[in-house]
């Protein structure tokens, strides 16, 4: 009975078996032997079948062998770091072995010959002579990326990138090798797609940068040292950025891509102050009876009232493709991003469009771009963190009968029946958030049409023209309802905010050059470069009248003041020369003269001069056999770039001129109170800042280019810093004047390293690092080197009118801390002056030994600005999965925690009737803070140096031949500190109502077909 069902599986197997036995009859194997150009077998080199994840690697002698390959005709693709990809037609035939005779794979000169964008054109990699870091789109840096300077954070030495808060599009200050200026602007100068951006800030955002779609770019070149940006003159002395969006390329078939993320993040850490129950108790013990009288019954968590869980949509879709002959790319991206503060929010709309022919027979080669945003915004007020830290946490977040939409606020009712908060308490944290509404919208658009012609009757000479703008229309408004306590009005009458504001910014651009090269064989290579570019600035801020929300002028007797308008033209000639003997030893000389409008006709010219010199030394026939060593270069390089970009203060500082007075400040005039306009301070003699670069640098590589790296050793000296400098009473229209005084310097060394630590058909890992270690100091300030000067002081704190925290001293780190050295109990605490029991002079040092504590007593003591800054990335790959993470770090930064600082008996109980909520540093210091100097102890400076996880990334890509991508990304994974604020990572050092940096998880999905 059993034998049918036994005579069925036996068939079944058999039928099975038949069935592998065909399938594996339609495929066979390939092997062969890789071998470099002296015929020696090359091992660990990759060969893949192409279109499949099919492929081996070759053994110690070179050889391999792929086994199961489907029949047919067949692809092989060689691939080893160091050499170029080799790319072999195979035919395989069905259950047989199909050798290949050896493939020679040649030395890979790509990476050496590709292309680096520099200044009014590229050069060889090889050729480079300056110091010169390009950071291409596979290597950003991914996950959430708002704004383009994140692409690269961590990813450059010598390039800081500091953001200035959590804010969605809030902005970083970039610094390359530290600053060159103490008043003038530090910000590098960015150029996108050959257009020189408008620098300073645009009125309704928080980062130019933010109005650029990070997706549309393809790389950033960082321009480091004077040989390599003397080019640009007048502008380079803090560096320059060069972006480049993304392109068609000539002949690709028409490829569509769309990705699609959408992000959650979370405050991932709050400060630590008392809790409802916990302040009660603080105030029962240590306050009056009517101190008493003022605590409530809740026990309310401000910080937890103001801070939410947020959520980002960030799409984007492009198309590459060529319409006939034309390459081409469009793309447009919408992004929709919540702040972790409730009601803030940034919203993009952005679109490029880019074509880039080549016509006549690739004489002409023709660059449009056009780029255009429409940017959103919805503001929180700075101070709204540090109010919500120090709001009374007995206090409900509503009250019944509460005259201001049921907040619960400190209020009093003037004898008239005025309702208007109790002097200088502070507005209910949610409140704030509710009933204020600090909207923008900013429209952006940067183009440029670049035409570079190779003449016919002379091929070796180009001209080349660009036409470009950057413009930017912006406007917003700030509302606040008459029924509310934020503002100050209330306390006069019916209150409320209803201001406008408005910017036009205007970037034209006409820049046009000859470059002629010529190869002249044995004798070398020589290039020669030389143009003129103008370019000018137009800004123009209508006024608006303060009005209420009812319509009303908030100060009725304000007559119309000057609207903000400014324009300034920069003209420049500049040339270069190259010349590369024998692909050993090269040459490079920049000169740049920049007339600027800023300055008087005397003064407005300037020469910016540069050389270097380079000495390939792998070239050498000592070394030119070398396996081990791929590449060795030596350069060194000089130069002078300058600086004019003193805008934050004023267009014109050489030009005697009036301006708005200030707004607290009116006149009766036939009895009307007028706001009157006053002179200005100006210095006919003001020019440039100059700054001369010595720069050092050798470029490496090993293992046929699996090691490469570099090291830069360079020096910069600043002088006639453009500086703020005391006058004396009425030798000029204010007793402060922008003149050139000082001089400052720069020194440090820079590594950068790249390797392939594996690389195989299934496993490769590659690693960056660099790191940096900078010095800067002071060395003129005043006009007689006073040696016993406190120098310039800086740096403003909260809780004291005019307070400051930091100097601008000679011999000293530029912000350096100005404090006092604190004394300690016998349990380690601050000896904090009380101004009655405790004295400054039982709480401080005595330095000078005088037996009085005064300005004389004032140390400097660490800066704001790291010592030494590193990066480090890692890309992994297995198969189809991927893994990738960036973190940097921060060593010998240091920051005055002003948020502790605050935390005094006095902020506790103020003299009139309200409280405020205090951090744990007041069980340390119980500082009562009635006028003494505690702000100023040293023992509120903080070393804040780093360790932050920027972005872990995972990625999967799905099917065999499939282009779907999804990735999961966490950003500001997590970071290692001794400091005891919320977050280490503060630019100037002042750590003072800082937005939170969110914590943020991403899931996207990428696809292209």
């Amino acid at each position: 009975m059993k034998q049918p069902y036994l005579a069925k599986l036996l068939f079944l197997l058999l039928f099975v078996c038949a069935g592998f036995t065909g399938a594996f009859a339609q495929t066979g194997s390939v092997s062969g032997r890789v071998v470099d150009e002296k015929n020696g077998g090359l091992p660990g080199v990759t060969v893949i079948i192409e279109g499949t994840t099919l492929g081996n690697s070759t053994n110690s002698d070179g050889t391999y062998s792929i086994q199961n390959v489907p029949a047919g005709p067949r692809t092989l693709v060689v691939s080893f770091v160091g050499y170029t990809t080799g790319r072999i037609p195979v035919t395989v035939t069905a259950g047989q072995n199909t050798a290949v005779a050896s493939t020679t794979l040649n030395e890979n000169t790509t990476l050496l010959n590709e292309a680096v964008v520099v200044g009014y054109g590229t050069v060889r990699k090889q050729d480079v002579t300056g110091s010169v870091t390009a950071v291409t789109s596979r290597d950003f840096v991914k996950g959430q990326i708002t704004t383009p300077e994140q692409l690269i954070a961590g990813k450059v030495a010598g390039v800081q990138i500091t953001g200035s808060g959590g804010a969605p599009g809030a902005g970083s200050t970039i610094r390359i090798r530290g600053g060159s200026s103490l008043s003038a602007t530090n910000d590098p100068l960015i150029v996108i797609d050959g257009v020189p951006v408008n620098g300073g800030e645009v009125s309704g955002t928080g980062n130019a940068l933010n109005l650029i779609n990070p997706n549309d770019i393809e790389t950033f070149t960082v321009l480091k040292d004077a040989s390599a940006t003397a080019i640009y003159g007048s502008r380079a002395s803090n560096g320059v950025i060069i972006i480049t969006t993304k392109k068609g390329i000539s002949g690709e078939k028409t490829r569509v891509n769309v990705s699609s993320q959408f992000s959650l993040a979370y405050n991932p850490k709050k400060f630590d102050v008392l809790s409802g129950d916990e302040f009660r108790a603080l105030v029962n013990q240590q306050g009056t009876e009517d101190q008493k009288a003022l605590l409530g019954t809740a026990n309310t968590d401000w910080q937890d009232a103001i801070f939410r869980t947020a959520y980002t949509q960030d799409y984007n879709a492009s198309i590459t493709g060529n319409a006939g002959a034309v390459p081409y790319r469009v793309s447009l991206g919408h992004l929709n991003q919540d702040g972790v503060i409730k009601t803030n929010n940034f919203k993009r709309n952005s679109v490029s469009v880019g074509i880039n022919p080549t016509l006549f027979d690739g004489h002409l080669r023709v660059d449009a771009n056009i780029k255009g945003s429409w940017v959103d915004n919805r503001f929180v007020e700075n101070g709204i963190v540090g109010n919500a830290v120090f709001f009374n946490p007995t206090q409900p977040i509503l009250q019944a009968g509460s005259p201001f939409d049921g907040y619960f606020e400190y209020y009093t009712t003037s004898p008239t029946g005025v309702i208007g908060r109790v002097g200088q308490s502070t507005a209910n944290p949610l409140a704030r958030l509710n009933q204020r509404r600090d909207r923008s919208t900013v429209k952006r658009s940067i183009g440029n049409l670049a035409l570079d012609y190779k003449l016919h009757f002379l091929p070796d000479l180009r001209a080349n023209i660009n036409v470009g703008y950057d413009i930017t229309r912006s406007n917003g408004n700030t509302f606040v309802a008459g029924n509310n306590a934020i503002s100050e009005f209330n306390q006069n009458g019916p209150g409320g905010i209803d201001n406008s504001y408005a910017q036009d910014r205007d970037n034209k651009l006409l820049e046009t050059y000859l470059n002629y090269t010529k190869d002249f064989g044995t004798a070398g290579r020589l290039e020669l470069l030389g143009g003129y570019s103008y370019q000018d600035f137009l800004r123009n801020a209508p006024f608006f009248f303060g009005r209420r929300p009812n319509g009303d002028l908030i100060n009725p007797a304000q007559l119309e003041a000057f609207a903000d308008k400014s324009q300034y033209t920069l003209i420049s000639y500049y040339g270069r020369l190259n010349y590369n003997f024998n692909d050993r030893y090269l040459f490079t000389a920049t000169l740049r003269n920049d007339i600027s409008s800023r300055f008087s006709e005397e003064n407005r010219s300037g020469l910016f001069p540069a050389a270097a010199l380079a000495w390939r030394i792998k070239g050498e026939n000592f070394l030119a056999n070398s396996t081990f060593l791929s590449d060795l270069k030596l350069r060194v390089g000089y130069g002078i770039t300058g600086q004019q970009d003193v805008g934050g203060v004023n267009d014109y500082p050489a030009l005697a001129r009036y301006i708005n007075g200030e707004s607290t400040v009116s006149y009766p005039v036939g009895g009307v109170y007028t706001i009157p306009v006053r002179r200005a301070p100006s210095d006919p003699n003001i020019k440039w800042e100059e700054t001369t670069t010595y720069n050092a640098g050798l470029d490496y590589g090993f293992i046929d280019g699996r090691l490469t790296g570099t090291v830069d050793v360079y020096l910069r000296k600043t002088k006639d810093l453009i500086n703020e400098i005391e006058v004396p009473a009425g030798s000029n229209a204010s007793n402060k004047l922008f003149t050139n005084i000082g001089s400052l310097e720069n020194k440090g060394v820079e590594l950068g390293l790249v390797g392939v630590v594996a690389q195989s058909t299934d496993f490769n890992w590659s690693l960056t690092a660099n790191a940096t270690f900078n010095r800067n100091e002071i060395t003129k300030l005043t006009l007689n080197d006073n040696p016993n000067s406190l120098g310039s002081r800086v740096g403003g704190i909260g809780g004291g009118t005019g307070s400051t925290i930091q100097t601008n001293s000679v011999g000293f780190q530029a912000r350096s801390f100005f404090v006092y050295k604190q004394k300690y109990d016998a349990s380690g605490n601050p000896i904090q002056p009380n101004g009655t029991t405790v004295t400054d002079l039982q709480a401080f040092e005595d330095l000078d030994a005088n037996g009085v504590i005064n300005e004389q007593d004032l140390y400097r003591y660490k800066a704001p600005a790291p010592r030494t800054i590193l990066g480090l990335g890692s890309n992994m790959s297995y198969r189809k999965v991927n893994f990738a993470f960036t973190m940097r770090a921060n060593l010998g930064n240091y920051a005055y925690n002003n948020i502790a600082s605050s935390s005094t008996s006095t902020n506790i109980f103020p003299s009139q009737p309200f409280l405020n909520n205090t951090t744990r540093f007041y069980e340390q210091t119980r500082a009562i803070g009635s006028g003494t100097n505690y702000r100023l102890s040293d023992y509120y400076v903080q070393d804040a140096s780093f360790l932050r996880m920027d972005n872990i990334t995972l990625g999967y890509t799905l099917g065999e031949e499939s282009n779907i991508n999804i990735s999961l990304a966490v950003q500001n994974a997590f970071v290692i500190t001794k400091y005891d604020g919320i977050d280490p990572e503060i630019f100037d050092g002042i750590d003072n109502n800082l937005y939170p940096r969110a914590r943020t998880y991403t899931i996207g999905v990428n696809f292209g077909f």
